[in-house]
């Protein structure tokens, strides 16, 4: 039986539903069991899961701009609560999984390949350069180094075809202007599929990035919206990022391209970024 946190969240429901999917037993962690390690670790010894899954933390509403207004929150969900997991997790001997961000990063790597896993994040408090919720995504994987019997898996702007206000597709249709920027993004059916398969396959634990194979561009993707009829919106773009942060952002975006080899590699299932795409396109959801 699985434990999951957080699986009423836009992730998590997605983590749940594969669950289910593959008829795998789960139970929601109680909020107030996560109080601290040693109510946690109480919680695991009498429910005994055999894995454990932590989707839970604080993205602010109606985007990580709330994360500058409600730094304890941010704080608590990002930094302090995966340090709970994995001393409660530790103590108790139960393997686990926790979900980060791939907004660790901006751009792409020096020799203009996507960031690896073993790639130290560029886009954090240690850089100054960042905004509030991806200091503490940074800050919350620090406190996971070394972690035993830990997978972290790193989700990129997760997107499918139904028109919830966290599908990254969906922001782009509601959005009164964008930005023109190249991204990795994860596609949620097969991001939950690839982080229980982690377990079923027994991979070795570690971080693995998450994202669909390749990167695409916002202009890309309004433009396959337009053709699919999605949309007939005349979107209109951002001249930079200077005028989106002066007009329409508290705080810098992390915009950046991850290599998600690892993964692949290994075994798990993720299809181009542009075929993934093109699928939630054609099933989409008005």
């Amino acid at each position: 039986m699985f434990a999951v946190a957080g699986g009423s969240g836009y992730v998590g429901s997605w983590l749940c539903r594969e669950l289910e999917r593959r008829k795998l037993p789960w139970i929601a962690i109680e909020r107030q069991a996560t109080a601290d390690p040693t109510a946690l670790a109480d919680w695991l010894e009498k429910v005994r899961p055999s894995a454990v899954i932590n989707a839970a933390g604080f993205t602010g509403k109606p985007n990580v701009d709330a994360c500058e207004l409600q730094k304890a929150e941010c704080l608590a969900g990002n930094c302090v609560l995966p340090g709970t997991f994995r001393m409660a997790c530790t103590a108790v001997g139960i393997p686990w999984g926790h979900v980060s961000s791939g907004c660790i990063y901006s751009g792409r790597r020096p020799d203009g390949d996507g960031f690896r896993e073993t790639d130290p994040p560029n886009f954090s408090f240690r850089q100054d350069n960042c905004s509030f919720y991806s200091g503490c995504k940074a800050l919350g994987e620090e406190v996971l180094h070394g972690a035993d019997a830990c997978y972290v898996w790193r989700p990129r702007m997760p997107f499918e075809w139904t028109n919830s206000p966290r599908n990254y597709l969906a922001k782009l249709l509601h959005y009164p202007k964008l930005l023109d920027a190249e991204n990795s993004l994860t596609y949620l059916p097969e991001f939950a599929a690839a982080c229980i398969d982690c377990f079923e396959k027994k991979l070795p634990f570690g971080i693995y990035n998450l994202t669909n194979p390749g990167a695409i561009t916002t202009r890309k993707v309004v433009e396959w919206m337009k053709g699919r009829g999605v949309s007939d919106k005349a979107f209109e773009f951002f001249a930079d990022e200077s005028e989106f942060l002066a007009l329409a952002a508290k705080t810098p975006r992390s915009n950046c391209v991850l290599d998600s080899s690892k993964a692949v590699f290994a075994g798990l299932k993720l299809s181009p970024v542009e075929d993934a795409i093109q699928e939630c396109l054609e099933r989409w959801q008005s």
